[in-house]
């Protein structure tokens, strides 16, 4: 079994591999897309509530650790001055995906500041409140060594198919007087 695949028996023995963070508990409503989806993939997270600003001593030690703790990928978000991700990527040699979590300009203030990251500290940045694709993109990060999480990922990927293709059977039948459809 490999480190990604949860054990039935003995969920209390799971490690966690991808840490969520997130500066305040007011962003879990964005970032428990990002849980929900690695409990779909049946990868075993963390998640954590830390500020870059409120508890910056904190935000050093988990990332300093995170490596040690058998993290392979953080996904931090945060609002606003978006510090956090970046903060994080400063510490640590693991992939950061940063969360842009729409707060004063529409999110465009967090994004701002995840994408504009200098060199040397790379941030991997999904659209504003993609909380979800940041754990796809996790996903996939963590698929290129693991094959059962690679064939989960294809799976959901096919579902994703199979949904739009529903919806045009469905769009097909519905009737106007000028559709041509």
């Amino acid at each position: 079994m490999n480190s990604s695949t949860p054990n039935p028996q003995n969920t209390g023995g799971l490690h966690p591999i991808v840490s969520i963070i997130m500066g305040s508990t007011s962003d879990l409503p964005v970032m428990e897309k990002a849980c929900k989806l690695l409990d779909e993939m049946h990868v075993p997270f963390e998640v954590n509530a830390l500020s870059a600003h409120r508890t910056p001593a904190a935000v050093e030690e988990f990332a300093r650790g995170a490596k040690e703790r058998g993290l392979r990928v953080i996904i931090a978000g945060a609002g606003m001055a978006a510090a956090l991700p970046g903060v994080i990527a400063a510490q640590t040699t693991l992939p950061v995906i940063g969360v842009p979590i729409k707060g004063m300009l529409d999110g465009l203030d967090a994004m701002l500041s995840i994408i504009q990251m200098p060199p040397g500290i790379p941030v991997a940045t999904v659209g504003v409140n993609g909380a979800q694709n940041a754990a796809i993109l996790a996903c996939q990060m963590l698929a290129l060594a693991d094959e059962e999480l690679a064939q989960r990922l294809a799976d959901y990927k096919n579902g994703l198919k199979t949904k739009i293709e529903k919806a045009n059977e469905e769009l097909a039948q519905v009737k106007y007087e000028y559709k041509t459809n």
